[in-house]
């Protein structure tokens, strides 16, 4: 039966659809699933204690002002202690280039509102994160896809896409969501030179950036693109930088943060005016306290100590029992690895029966914006203890060497 509400929706909608990862989470809220489907951070690692006292703080010295309007750019000592924290990793910008979001996804969507028209193409990653192609699905945007593979894009491949005339290119060079693979330096490097050549932009997603577990740091793109151009005091470059306190504090405070050329950020306020005012401050208020001692610094140490053992237990468990024909990536960090099934195996299919099994993963197609890919899979490690994830690999590895035997 059709209803009057049917006639009413903006015809954006059309093109709007719910996360796959979001429907994943509700079937497998059965508590006795065990889901690898979610980008979830431990609750274990989350600093209870330390955003109990801070919170009294900031109820008893500033809470009138954590209770009221703020600006939209965010809370300055907030985004001054970003900036700082920027600089010990070769980015010299000003708090003035910084605007706080409620959440990265937030900041996709001001991405897409503020630059992509109906048709403009966007170029990615082939698999890339599923969250910015829902936010610019809404928007129109076509995707032109490079491939990758352990070590990021694939960049030999990207000027032929650059050739369209794209309107930015969007990459996570750090432990990617959701193949789990890094961008190297070379390619880092390529990128930057590349997006130069033919002025196009770079969005650069880095929600995992400080959760290396092994390997030496890379620069990021919007630092090797700073050097590149000789930027000197304010950044002017040719890269929006993306990042957030959802997998270095918690994800519940929705705070994250965008950097920018001044006079992007001034757009970009312009669209969260629209959109919320401004981040909520006694979140921002919050972190702060939280974090302005040098507090994230440990505490990151022992985020990265926690979701090291868990990705070892995987690695170590699908080393032995999943069948020889299934590949998997070795991740330097993040919160993912990707596996990849026989040829004419479908991970969508595979899920079905794992259900059954009482485990769940998220297939890997839909993080591939033009098609293919449904033979791969993601499986996050960060969420489940060491003992729960060595059972949940088990089941899934027996499952599918019973699939293997039978095709």
């Amino acid at each position: 039966m059709q209803t009057p509400w049917e006639y009413r929706y903006a015809n954006r909608t059309q093109r709007m659809g719910s996360s796959i990862i979001r429907e994943l989470l509700k079937w497998t809220e059965q508590p006795d699933i065990i889901s690898f489907a979610g980008g979830l951070p431990a609750p274990e690692v989350f600093p209870v204690e330390q955003f109990k006292e801070a919170c009294n703080t900031v109820l008893d010295e500033f809470g009138a002002q954590a209770l009221q309007y703020s600006t939209t750019e965010g809370y300055r000592p907030l985004r001054e202690m970003i900036a700082r924290h920027a600089t010990r990793f070769g980015i010299d910008i000003a708090p003035d280039n910084i605007l706080i979001t409620s959440g990265s996804q937030q900041a996709l969507d001001f991405i897409g509102r503020v630059f992509i028209n109906q048709g403009d193409h966007i170029v990615c990653e082939s698999p890339t994160y599923l969250g910015a192609l829902q936010a610019w699905n809404a928007y129109g945007a076509q995707y032109i896809s490079v491939p990758s593979d352990e070590n990021g894009m694939i960049v030999d491949e990207l000027e032929k896409a650059l050739r369209v005339g794209p309107k930015f290119i969007y990459v996570l060079p750090n432990f990617q969501n959701p193949a789990g693979s890094t961008l190297n330096l070379e390619r880092r490097k390529m990128l930057v030179e590349l997006a130069d050549r033919y002025g196009v932009p770079i969005i650069e997603d880095d929600p995992y950036g400080q959760l290396r577990y092994e390997g030496e740091h890379l620069p990021a793109v919007v630092t090797l693109d700073s050097q590149f151009r000789g930027d000197d005091g304010t950044y002017t470059g040719n890269v929006i930088y993306l990042s957030t306190f959802s997998k270095i504090l918690a994800p519940g405070i929705r705070l994250a943060w965008v950097v920018a050329p001044q006079e992007v950020i001034r757009k970009l306020v312009m669209a969260k005016q629209a959109a919320d005012l401004h981040t909520a401050t006694f979140n921002q208020i919050v972190a702060f306290e939280v974090g302005k001692h040098g507090f994230l610094d440990e505490h990151v140490k022992f985020i990265r100590a926690t979701y090291k053992e868990r990705r070892d237990v995987m690695l170590e468990t699908m080393e032995e029992v999943f069948p020889s024909s299934v590949r998997w990536t070795h991740p330097q960090g993040g919160m993912f690895l990707w596996g990849i099934l026989p040829k004419g195996m479908d991970a969508a299919e595979v899920l079905k029966v794992a259900i059954e099994k009482k485990v769940a993963f998220v297939p890997g197609g839909s993080f591939h914006p033009n098609g293919g890919g449904e033979n791969t899979m993601r499986l996050n490690f960060s969420f489940s203890s060491p003992e729960i994830i060595r059972e949940g690999i088990t089941r899934l590895g027996l499952l599918l060497r019973e699939l293997v035997r039978k095709s």
